[in-house]
């Protein structure tokens, strides 16, 4: 049996004897094999006794690495769990993720453009799933981060997912964060670690760049 971190309770460890289980049936076939093999050898030429030796030892070696298999298996585990627990502190809170989209309903999106040198000109590209494009010119802006504001209503954009992209007249490496509050830290069906974000559905952990607290009341409004 093993405590569940989620319910509190305790739940069947059948699954995770089975790797146990298999490395003794290994262990088993291998010593009938082994012994077959002795018994049934030529007794005017008996196999070398360091071939056995060795068999002994590649055996050892494959239950030393399926233990080891199912040690690292059973961590990944814990550490999934205890990521869960750690976002899960943080439900309710603004957080910024790294993202190339976004879904746009009637609330103003926040978040910032990072970009990699100075531009003269930079726009905010917007691709709705039409393929009509939606340019947010943000302007001359210097290297660093640029905050902008998405304002459906005010813009005109139709609720949906849009496709975002940076141009710039410098060509200049952007990326783009998108802040929203974390709604809800989950394990997906394949024990994935699984967040969900307003404004852009389900996103992956590696995906979020900080953690805000209240989101910032500053921000440039962006224009069509």
């Amino acid at each position: 049996m093993q405590t569940n971190f989620f319910t509190g309770g305790s739940q069947n460890s059948s699954a995770s004897d089975k790797p146990a289980t298999n490395a003794s049936a290994t262990s088993d076939m291998f010593t009938k094999l082994l012994v077959a093999q002795i018994r049934n050898q030529d007794p005017l030429a008996p196999t070398d006794p360091s071939d056995f030796v060795n068999q002994l030892a590649q055996l050892s070696q494959t239950e030393s690495l399926q233990s080891l298999a199912t040690l690292t298996s059973n961590n990944a585990s814990v550490l999934q769990s205890l990521q869960v627990l750690a976002l899960g502190a943080q439900v309710g809170s603004q957080v910024t993720v790294s993202t190339t989209s976004v879904k746009l309903g009637a609330e103003p999106i926040k978040g910032a453009v990072t970009l990699a040198n100075s531009a003269a000109r930079t726009t905010l590209v917007l691709t709705g799933a039409d393929g009509v494009k939606h340019n947010i010119e943000l302007g001359t802006q210097a290297a660093g981060e640029v905050p902008f504001t998405v304002d459906p209503v005010a813009l005109g954009l139709p609720p949906g997912q849009y496709a975002m992209q940076v141009d710039t007249d410098s060509n200049s490496t952007a990326s783009i964060g998108v802040i929203g509050k974390l709604n809800s830290v989950k394990l997906s069906s394949t024990g994935n670690v699984v967040l969900d974000v307003a404004g852009l559905g389900e996103v992956a952990p590696y995906a979020i760049t900080a953690f805000n607290g209240q989101m910032a009341a500053s921000s440039i409004t962006a224009s069509n």
